[in-house]
């Protein structure tokens, strides 16, 4: 009998994966499989045929290709990539291409490391990047108007040998760009992210009381100037995903992650947590806290305590004791609190009126919570900053009414500081207190995507475009997957065009579309910036997008409302047709 022979050729493989996608079907099963279907139709199947690619086949929540060229393989994925940053839909894939020998099955389906290799890069894509083996690399470096950051050599699972991949970066031509886009290195000291606990006492409505938690460990580290500690925002867009631990110390740039969980039934509170090196897998630190719930501040310093410990030993008592900040005696304020921060978060028009009325009632209740005075403040001066004010006098008036009173209470905390000094910016006109402020709020907390931001806010509306950009991306560092993150690159786009670097802006601007497409900042710096390029059509186009989200968006009063320092911006939303 005659031994069949195995058939065997070169391919270009491309495997791709939904991320989060049980996540999704656990919260809503019909919706996710009719989106994933449609996904297929709509775009994995048109972009295949565009590139001459062959579907191999397609498993729950992704899909296997081949290609004849790396090339195609490279563009297809990009196409691909590039078509869901501009989607609002809910998925992201993560791909991974190999080059290498493949066994065709009498099925038509492939085996063999050629295969295996893409998958596992797969695996270890970003959330919305494309993954490269070096063989894929070094048939196309050159050839495509992108860039590629080279990952290392990667032990990959069941492959015997490292493999040396390469993440491709669209548009990568500008240095900015690169900052923006690399995932970050760790840093020269100890770094830590918090993920949100998970919320055990089976009641929706406690979901709050256990974010609010977290909120609290990650502002009593980042009170540790000896500590690299991630933003709470960043942190928070691994909420309820099961998460490997290494890949987000990998996109965060840490070397420890604390996660846990917060059970609160019956008058207690019990919470678990373990401190995980990211780097290696290993557990750290595992601990159990539990207590009467009106002991509940108590917990958290614990926690504290103990995390801190576990990676800086040296650290005293008396230094952890100074990172605890001020906190309402009153523990029904307190979950005002923690309702109204969420809404906060949102920046929208409904968001920040609910935010203003959930810290009045914090304030009826606790005169003295000196940081929720301060939170109201900055509402009211963003209903004025975005336009969403009915009376902007009202709300100028209310801004510095309730940021006088949140310093008087304490004038050392570094939010509070920051808050004000954007509010002094924008609302006063005061500069020079305005940088005075925001410089302290750094200094007492480094290691906050809200200090640096706000000063970078402060130092572009004093003239200083240099100065701020160097804030925000200190900003994006401290929370580099932050979901308000398209405030930070439209700050930076902003400050770029008064530095004539419309180029630049435009990277930053498009950039800040992906993560909002409803910001009207973004808008204003697209629009300027195309417009000062000589590039009209583009130009009228983000006009047009502009009045869209804003339709009563005029010149005049985006100046009235804290414009007059961006001549050059103005300057640009003129040629680019904007109302006067």
């Amino acid at each position: 009998m005659t031994e069949q022979r195995v058939q065997r050729r070169l391919a270009a493989i491309l495997a791709a994966d939904v991320v989060g996608y049980s996540a999704m079907m656990q919260r809503a099963e019909e919706a996710t499989y009719a989106e994933f279907e449609r996904l297929k139709r709509d775009l994995i199947a048109p972009s295949l045929s565009r590139h001459d690619g062959r579907l191999i086949k397609t498993t729950g929540d992704g899909a296997l290709a081949e290609f004849a060229s790396p090339l195609a393989a490279v563009r297809c994925a990009t196409e691909m990539q590039d078509h869901l940053a501009e989607d609002s839909g809910p998925f992201k894939l993560r791909i991974g291409l190999n080059l290498g020998d493949v066994i065709v099955g009498q099925d038509g389906d492939l085996y063999g490391d050629g295969i295996n290799i893409a998958v596992r890069l797969e695996g270890i894509a970003d959330p919305g990047g494309i993954l490269i083996s070096e063989k894929v690399y070094s048939e196309v470096e050159g050839k495509l108007d992108v860039g590629f950051v080279d990952r290392g050599e990667q032990q990959l699972k069941n492959i015997a040998k490292p493999v040396r991949a390469y993440a491709v970066r669209a548009g990568a031509s500008s240095a900015l760009t690169e900052r923006l886009s690399a995932s970050p290195s760790l840093p020269d000291k100890p770094s830590i992210a918090v993920l949100p606990f998970q919320n055990m006492s089976g009641d929706p409505e406690q979901e709050y009381f256990a974010d609010g938690m977290v909120e609290d460990i990650i502002t009593a580290l980042s009170r540790f100037k000896s500590l690299f500690v991630i933003a709470r925002n960043s942190s928070f867009t691994f909420k309820g995903q099961a998460v490997d631990i290494k890949e987000v110390g990998r996109r965060l740039g840490v070397r420890y992650v604390l996660e846990g969980s917060v059970r609160k039934a019956s008058g207690k509170v019990r919470i678990t947590g373990q401190l995980i090196d990211a780097v290696t897998g290993a557990h750290i630190w595992v601990d159990r806290f539990e207590r009467d719930l009106t002991d509940i501040f108590a917990i958290q310093d614990e926690v504290t305590i103990a995390v801190v410990s576990a990676i800086e030993p040296k650290l005293s008592q008396t230094e952890i004791a100074m990172a605890t900040r001020r906190r309402p005696e009153n523990l029904t304020a307190y979950d005002f609190y923690l309702r109204a921060m969420p809404q906060y978060y949102l920046m929208t028009r409904e968001g920040l009126a609910e935010a203003i009325r959930l810290a009045h009632r914090v304030l009826e209740l606790d005169p003295r919570f000196g940081a929720v005075a301060a939170l109201a403040g900055l509402c009211h001066a963003l209903n004025v900053i975005y336009g969403y004010a009915n009376d902007p006098q009202f709300d100028r008036k209310e801004a510095v009414r309730l940021v006088r009173l949140a310093l008087s209470i304490d004038d050392s905390d570094p939010d509070t500081l920051a808050r004000a000094s954007v509010i002094s910016a924008f609302m006063v006109g005061d500069s020079d207190a305005a940088i005075e402020m925001a410089d302290r709020a750094v200094a007492l907390n480094p290691n906050s995507w809200a200090t640096w931001t706000s000063r970078g806010h402060v130092y572009r509306i004093a003239g200083l475009p240099e100065e701020a950009i160097q804030s925000f991306e200190r900003a994006i560092r401290m929370s580099p997957v932050d979901p308000r993150l398209h405030t930070t690159l439209s700050g930076i786009g902003h400050a770029l065009i008064e530095l004539r670097r419309f180029d630049e802006a435009i990277v930053a601007g498009k950039k800040a579309l992906r993560q909002n497409p409803s910001f009207v900042p973004t808008y204003q710096c697209l629009a300027s910036a195309f417009a000062h390029l000589g590039r009209d059509a583009e130009a009228h186009d983000a006009a047009a997008r502009l009045l869209e989200v804003d339709p009563a968006f005029t010149i005049s009063a985006f100046i009235a409302r804290g414009g007059l320092s961006f001549l050059l911006l103005i300057e640009g939303l003129r040629k680019a047709g904007l109302p006067e």
